[in-house]
């Protein structure tokens, strides 16, 4: 599709949005609104894009990662303005796909209807509509039998064309010429002042130009975000959708009422999520693995056959046959290997937790190597802060760490060493050794406290 190319506008600043945020990028899903327009676009193999940005340009543009042309529109003049600012990066025969921003339940299989309709008919514009029960505040489609004649916006309809429930979803296909030609005529005559992109229509429409439309069958596709109610609204059908796609697929999910899942985590088959979930990010989740109740999983990998419940985790690694939690809270940085146990009221930040090793409860685990089938006590904290460096703890595999073991880093604990419950180990313990640090216990008999 090397002739197609893609112009997003995103320039608005969204003033009902109430936010310091430009609109595009407030998130839905887990993703902003101008991600979920680009991964649309994407989808539907268009391999050229220009984004039209404006307010908040800095941070749009660090958000899409160079995946998309950045055309500035300096000063907000509306729509058509916006487009302008794209006609000097656009060749007469190009064919111009024209998106919103700000619409991110767009499907990519309507984009290519739209567009093989628009080139099968040689079209100079095609619009992308739906139909709505209660189409206030979107611009009506004005037609004469089955031909286009005008877009006409709310404001400035009659009160015949407010009946009308064909809308225009802001989407469009143009041939570049065209789009060229009749943006030079279009004016600021209009209630808000601005130019109006749907302007083009009518001058089409005088010059005898071909206009056509196409209607999806899902109106939720036409759904803007210009508001925090419809942000709300987009979450929950996008959620809603994302849960049936899951489920389609082999996933079992107790509630979906109370289980929230990102538009970019990938479960596989037979995968359980008990109720009260949240999984989020790029979190992946492998075959035969039960997640939850209460669990908030943020770009995490669980591999097969793990159990995470009551658990809280970010950027970390759960190997197979994990058990994880009651509340366990595993921070950036955490693998844990295969069979590994960590129980509750464990906290483990930036370390690595071998085969079959346990931290099964009440113990701080931080930049520490663990090695396989270590125990580590109740109580057990890696003192890993010196109050300006972070340093490294290293268990050798088969070690036994006792309940309320301090461990002064940087220090190594060797294979199959053991510490005494209640020791403050700040010096390298050999392998197979007994280290125990502790003040002599002393009993005064007949003492009693007045």
């Amino acid at each position: 599709m090397s002739n197609l190319v893609a112009v997003i506008m995103a320039a608005g600043k969204g003033t009902r949005m109430k936010s310091k945020l430009p609109k595009v990028m407030h998130s839905l899903a887990g993703k902003t609104l101008i991600e979920h327009v680009l991964d649309t676009v994407s989808h539907a193999g268009i391999e050229r894009t220009l984004v039209v940005v404006g307010h908040g340009r800095e941070g749009i543009e660090a958000c899409i990662h160079q995946r998309a042309e950045i055309v500035v529109q300096e000063d907000q003049l509306g729509t058509g303005h916006a487009v302008m600012q794209a006609i000097p990066f656009l060749e007469d025969a190009h064919t111009v796909l024209v998106l919103s921003g700000d619409q991110p339940l767009l499907k990519s299989e309507t984009l290519l209807a739209l567009v093989k309709m628009h080139e099968a008919q040689g079209a100079s514009a095609t619009v992308l509509t739906a139909y709505l029960d209660q189409p206030f505040g979107y611009g009506r489609i004005v037609k004469d039998g089955e031909n286009l004649v005008k877009i006409i916006e709310e404001k400035d309809a009659t009160s015949a064309e407010r009946e009308i429930k064909e809308i225009n979803t802001g989407t469009y296909c143009f041939k570049g010429a065209a789009l060229r030609n009749a943006l030079t005529s279009i004016t600021t005559q209009n209630a808000q002042g601005e130019y109006y992109l749907t302007e083009v229509f009518e001058i089409f429409s005088n010059r005898k130009e071909k206009m056509l439309t196409y209607c999806t069958s899902d109106s939720h596709e036409a759904l803007g975000i210009n508001s925090r109610g419809q942000l709300a609204e987009a979450e929950a059908i996008l959620r809603k959708n994302i849960l049936e796609h899951w489920m389609a697929e082999g996933v079992t999910l107790i509630d979906p009422a109370s289980t929230f899942i990102d538009a970019e985590v990938h479960l596989a088959q037979d995968v359980t999520i008990l109720p009260f979930t949240r999984l989020m990010g790029k979190t992946r989740i492998e075959e035969d693995v039960v997640i939850g109740p209460q669990t908030s999983l943020e770009n995490c990998v669980v591999r097969c056959g793990a159990e995470v419940i009551y658990t809280v985790a970010k950027d970390a690694v759960i190997g197979e046959r994990c058990h994880i939690g009651p509340f366990t809270y595993l921070r950036p940085g955490t693998n844990l290997e295969a069979e590994v146990k960590i129980g509750d009221f464990v906290e483990i930040k930036n370390s690595w937790i071998g085969k079959g090793a346990k931290v099964p409860h009440l113990s701080y685990i931080g930049d520490a190597q663990i090695g396989k089938s270590a125990n580590i006590g109740a109580g057990t904290i890696t003192c890993n802060y010196d109050g300006v460096h972070k340093h490294t703890t290293k268990i050798g595999d088969y070690a036994f760490i006792g309940s309320n073991t301090n461990l002064v880093a940087p220090v190594e604990v060797g294979e199959h060493a053991v510490t005494g419950a209640g020791s403050t180990i700040t010096k390298n313990v050999p392998a197979e050794s007994l280290a125990v640090e502790r003040s002599q216990q002393v009993i005064k008999e007949h003492w009693h406290r007045e």
